[in-house]
């Protein structure tokens, strides 16, 4: 019963954890490091309450195979920092917290992440198409532009008239406008200010990694999921 209680308490602190995080990246686009240290001492804490703190110690030491996947995703410029930390610190605070019988790994949450991730992808679609219906030229300017990059804008953003919060995916080539798909730093980009503008939304990555947590708890790994079902 101890194990139990323990167990749902430690996930508790995780979702809360992510709650936190989540709600600050949105509101002022960063996070503070005081929140992992806070939550990583918690997850030590809990440690010593488990009836098997060896076993404890070895779910979190397998658990802790995603940190140094995502310090390197973190220094190749995919996502920022504190999304890094918040995988790191989950997977000592909740290490392979499931409600489901679904097989899960260390990586789990990241993958869900990676997942959910492709929602705005199919958003930036519908918006597009929504608006080509609608008679809006959202391509204005880009005479020159490939018939392939505008593809890959209707899939990669959206033309924003006041634009926030968001990466441009443009540029000036003369007096014509191309598109610019390079990658952007997650931790060193700047948000756009330019008026009428085609951009990719800047949604905080913690949001994916709270969302693939949950997820996990309720569903288990999508990927395995998707894997059997074909």
């Amino acid at each position: 019963m101890m194990s139990f209680d323990v167990n749902n308490i430690r996930i508790l602190l995780a979702l809360l954890m992510l709650g936190i995080a989540s709600y600050t990246d949105i509101r002022k686009r960063e996070v503070n490091d005081m929140l992992w240290i806070i939550f990583g001492g918690l997850s030590i804490v809990t440690l010593f309450f488990t009836p098997d703190i060896l076993h404890s110690l070895i779910s979190v030491g397998i658990s802790l195979i995603v940190a140094p996947i995502v310090l390197l995703v973190w220094r190749m410029g995919f996502f920022g920092g504190a999304d890094a930390f918040a995988l790191i610190v989950l997977a000592s605070l909740a290490p392979g917290s499931t409600f489901s019988n679904a097989q899960i790994t260390p990586l789990t949450t990241l993958t869900n992440a990676a997942l959910l991730s492709i929602i705005p992808i199919i958003i930036n679609m519908t918006r597009n198409i929504i608006s080509i219906l609608q008679h809006k030229d959202i391509f204005e300017g880009f005479e020159n532009e490939t018939q392939k990059s505008k593809i890959i804008a209707l899939f990669m953003g959206y033309r924003a008239k006041n634009p926030r919060f968001g990466f441009s995916i443009e540029k000036k080539d003369g007096n014509s406008r191309k598109f610019d798909f390079a990658l952007k730093n997650a931790d060193s980009a700047e948000f756009c200010s330019s008026h009428d503008t085609w951009i990719t939304p800047g949604m905080p990555y913690l949001i994916y990694i709270f969302g693939g947590f949950v997820v996990q708890l309720v569903f288990g790994d999508m990927i395995f999921s998707l894997i059997k079902t074909l």
